[in-house]
């Protein structure tokens, strides 16, 4: 009778890759302390560390227009952040000056 192969989720061996990759420790080290083989584990740091390196899948017409609608409305929150800070500060001034007080 042979022994049962483990099965280990994308997700876990994702993250056991980032573990090593993250800290800077090494496979034999991480591999130890989970409970997984050295050699399999390197396996995986290898297709987390190719993932990594690959470049961004390319925008579709739609997360493209969601993309730049979110840029303006970033730049327009900016501007109204920037006029509220200047207008606190102003109102700020006027109320603590002498012909600003109301008695």
């Amino acid at each position: 009778m042979g022994a049962k192969r483990k099965s280990y989720t994308p997700k876990y061996r994702q993250d056991a890759a980032r573990l090593v990759i993250d800290t800077q420790r090494t496979i034999a080290e991480v591999a130890r302390e989970i409970g997984v083989g050295e050699q399999l584990l390197g396996r995986w740091v290898a297709i987390e560390r190719a993932r990594m390196d690959d470049p961004p899948e390319a925008l579709d017409i739609n997360e493209r227009a969601e993309l730049e609608r979110l840029r303006r409305e970033v730049v327009e929150l900016r501007m109204d952040r920037e006029f509220l800070k200047k207008a606190a500060a102003f109102f700020i001034v006027e109320n603590s000056s002498p012909s600003g007080r109301s008695s």
